[in-house]
């Protein structure tokens, strides 16, 4: 192989690469014209021409069902020499508006490294004498193997392009990710709230969203705002009960320069930044009484007062507020105002806990691994069956927040590209044994015996047989010896296990390897 053949294999341009491979082909064979297909479905496509009149043929596609030097030679995996008036599987048509017409092809098959044929390069002869091309048979079969090894080439080139292209998708994912936040459930209760959401989102009344901590108040309160006629203006955050009274009042309100010691000049509030758009008031049941007053004004008069003022300013933001508190309890103990719970709550919408639409959780579970394995740039993992089943169990007290975090523990923890029931934290799978997968409470004894048969049963024998060797080391502190011996067979059986069921301990530990 020469020096330009070898220049071949440095280019990774499938465009620039799959030109100087046909240039270098017509070269050896002294002719002019030549053209590279590739087969795309139930067509073959031309991707590259040379010769006079080779725009006309470039782009051009042919029909699989009909007759073809380039498809039968692609069908058959063998190179073919066809004289083009004689050969019924010359495609005349492609020629009809060529000034000069071929009179001899010579087609080789393009492979890939396992030998699958992707597509087929033509040395076309246009001399009616058909002597440019050398056929003799020892000939054809070195220039074959150069065929072949130059096609490998290609087929590298064309695989690192469609890569760059899915790393490219891949990083315009993970910006969409990043720059948007998605509802995710299919549940019946759950649809009831995003009708109610989606129908909230064309009014200007306020919202009041109640739930559990973790159940998506947020994501709720901004799908509003991005579905209402005020999605191109600002939709800002306050939580209620990150900061202190003071601080509170002077974020949602602003100040005057000199009202308080500190404030060295003026500040515009979040109401009056948010002009014309929304401000999302969380945790609003941890509001103190003197606030919710003020708040009542901006909910009834449309203004607000900074602090060290006494003129008032017109403003006009829609409030979603959102709670986990029984608001009408802290009306009853006078610690929430009803005039301000009644002015909240025009459109109300309460989100159920996530133990309540549990056939969401493998929705959501495929989305938060999705979305971690985007960010950290590497392969999506799967979930088991057994490892589902004890997700959908779980009661899961912090909701899909919970979740969330235990999805990106579990891509962290979990080795293997599929997340098994024993890579499941422990307080998730003890829960599974009260609960089946429909949230009902599951018959034990009170020595916890049932509870115990249960967990067994939930595993393979693997899994129990990984189980038993984890506790064996983790009663020995990892050192392998003392754990065989604890277990009644010797060393270089039990390392062997360990190896099978790919059982390692943290890096930054100690440990007597195998």
């Amino acid at each position: 192989m020469n020096q330009s053949n070898l220049e071949l294999f440095k280019e990774l341009n499938p465009e620039a690469l799959q030109k100087k491979f046909l240039n270098s082909l017509l070269k050896i064979h002294n002719v002019k014209r030549g053209s590279i297909w590739i087969k795309k479905e139930e067509s073959y496509l031309c991707i590259e021409a040379a010769g006079a009149e080779s725009e006309q043929i470039k782009g051009v596609s042919l029909e699989a069902g009909h007759p073809s030097i380039v498809g039968w030679v692609i069908e058959n995996k063998k190179m073919t020499v066809a004289e083009t008036k004689s050969d019924r599987r010359h495609y005349k048509e492609v020629e009809d508006k060529l000034a000069v017409k071929s009179s001899l092809i010579l087609c080789f098959p393009l492979f890939f490294r396992d030998k699958k044929v992707y597509g087929a390069v033509q040395i076309i002869d246009t001399l009616p004498e058909k002597s440019s091309l050398n056929l003799d048979k020892v000939y054809l079969e070195q220039l074959q193997n150069l065929v072949d090894i130059c096609s490998i080439a290609l087929s590298n080139a064309i695989l690192y392009a469609n890569e760059k292209k899915k790393t490219q998708s891949l990083k315009t994912a993970l910006k969409e990710v990043k720059n948007e936040n998605v509802i995710i459930g299919q549940s019946p209760e759950f649809k009831k709230c995003l009708d109610l959401v989606k129908s909230y989102a064309g009014t200007e009344f306020h919202v009041l969203i109640t739930g559990e901590s973790g159940t998506g108040k947020e994501l709720v309160a901004e799908k509003i705002h991005k579905s209402s006629m005020r999605k191109d203006k600002p939709f800002l955050v306050q939580n209620c009960s990150a900061i202190p009274e003071t601080l509170l009042e002077s974020e949602l309100f602003g100040y005057k320069k000199g009202a308080f010691t500190g404030a060295v000049r003026d500040k515009i509030g979040l109401f009056e930044a948010a002009d014309a758009g929304t401000v999302f008031l969380d945790e609003i049941g941890d509001m103190p009484m003197s606030i919710q007053a003020s708040l009542l004004r901006v909910l009834q008069q449309n203004e607000i007062k900074r602090l060290g003022e006494t003129s008032v300013r017109h403003i006009d933001v829609r409030i979603v507020a959102a709670t986990n508190k029984d608001i009408k309890q802290m009306i009853a103990e006078n610690s929430f105002r009803q005039d301000l719970f009644y002015r909240l709550s025009v459109l109300p919408v309460h989100l159920p806990p996530l133990k309540e639409r549990r056939e969401d959780i493998p929705l959501l579970v495929k989305h938060f691994l999705e979305k971690e394995s985007l960010k950290a740039g590497s392969v999506e993992k799967k979930v088991s069956t057994e490892a589902m089943q004890s997700l959908v169990s779980y009661a899961w007290p912090g909701n899909i927040r919970e979740l969330e975090n235990l999805i990106r523990y579990l891509m962290v923890t979990a080795a293997d590209d599929y997340i098994e029931f024993l890579n499941i934290p422990l307080h998730v799978r003890n829960q599974n044994a009260n609960i089946d997968p429909f949230g009902k409470p599951s018959v034990s004894s009170n020595d916890g015996t049932n509870e115990f048969i249960i967990n067994l049963c939930s595993m393979t024998w693997p899994q129990l047989e990984k189980e038993y060797v984890i506790s064996l080391l983790k009663k020995n502190n990892w050192n392998i010896t003392w754990a065989a011996k604890t277990s009644g067979i010797n060393r270089s059986t039990f390392a062997s296990r360990m190896r099978k069921l790919k059982i390692r301990r943290d890096r930054q530990e100690n440990f007597d390897l195998p």
